[in-house]
């Protein structure tokens, strides 16, 4: 089955193919009869009931520096398409949750993955708040008072931006640190939205496992850890990338998620774990596809592939 398939990304021109998923997905699809075609979410309009877009036909080849062949650039309407990849890098921003409305006028008669309105209803670090008992104690709040109350009952914790991504703006307080206030007016000044607490999890120095799942089901797992001295593991910001075995926990974890994520439509997951704790289910554009291939020979995205063909071929 030959699929026409539109890639909603990030410029391809620019992207780092060595770690890049979208990229592999591109690769895997090829290899797999599909044809391609890239834009990127500025070029997307919605008149009408009518959803198009302004993109290239491309072919691409797993060569760094001369990645991608890009054919004329075209306005096509998606509707068209067998499927589109909702893959531009967050954040999770107004600009992001438009980009899903746009994509619902299509979805499912032309496949999203994933799904642009579960997408759009499961916030990273909030989906995971809907399952018991997988987190560390976490408040995610604005409200002094109660940030304030956590501290003081759990004592060392982590902060977050509620929407931020690749580890930007993670930072760790210990029980005594003064900068907590400095902090919360730092976040209040960059946007409204409240802050995530945890607990700190002492086993986050021996990584911070990425593990992919495929339709709800795990295909396998990366270990990120982080540099010296620091808590954060995120490959962006020094992380290393390591192998990894799924242990009993982490399959317990994907069996309390896994039935919601099939059902959502979340075709390709990430989830973050650290120790026995489940810290967020990634799905607006999932990595460690790449990593996961170079430690196991398992490719994800080809797994994907299959799972999209097999829905195609029902529709």
């Amino acid at each position: 089955m030959a699929l026409k398939v539109a890639v909603q990304m990030d410029p391809l021109e620019s992207i780092n193919i060595e770690g890049d998923t979208t990229f592999l997905m591109m690769l895997s699809a090829q290899a797999r009869g599909h044809s391609l075609w890239v834009y990127t979410p500025d070029r997307l309009s919605l008149q009408d009931g009518r959803v198009t877009a302004r993109g290239r036909p491309v072919r691409v080849q797993d060569v760094k520096g001369d990645h991608a062949a890009f054919g004329d650039w075209e306005l096509r309407d998606l509707s068209e398409m067998d499927v589109v990849l909702l893959r531009q890098d967050p954040p999770f921003d107004m600009t992001y949750i438009t980009t899903t409305h746009i994509l619902d006028a299509i979805h499912p008669k032309t496949l999203v993955v994933n799904n642009p309105t579960e997408v759009r209803n499961a916030p990273e670090k909030l989906f995971v708040t809907t399952f018991p008992g997988v987190q560390p104690p976490t408040l995610i709040s604005s409200d002094i008072e109660a940030i304030n109350a956590f501290r003081a009952e759990h004592g060392d914790m982590v902060l977050k931006p509620l929407h931020g991504h690749g580890g930007s703006g993670v930072a760790r307080l210990l029980a005594d640190d003064p900068n907590l206030d400095a902090l919360l007016e730092l976040h209040a000044a960059i946007g409204r939205e409240p802050v995530i607490l945890q607990k700190f999890v002492p086993d986050v120095t021996k990584g911070d496992k990425r593990i992919l799942l495929v339709d709800g089901e795990p295909v396998g797992a990366i270990n990120r850890v982080p540099g010296a001295g620091q808590i954060r593991s995120n490959l962006r910001v020094g992380g290393r990338a390591e192998a990894v075995e799924l242990t009993a926990r982490d399959r317990e974890l994907c069996d309390i998620i896994g039935p919601q994520l099939k059902a959502r439509g979340l075709l390709f997951v990430g989830i973050d774990v650290i120790g026995d704790y489940l810290t967020e289910i990634n799905v607006t554009s999932p990595t460690g596809a790449r990593s996961l291939q170079k430690f196991t020979g398992i490719d994800a995205t080809d797994l994907m592939w299959a799972k999209v063909e097999a829905i195609r071929a029902e529709a």
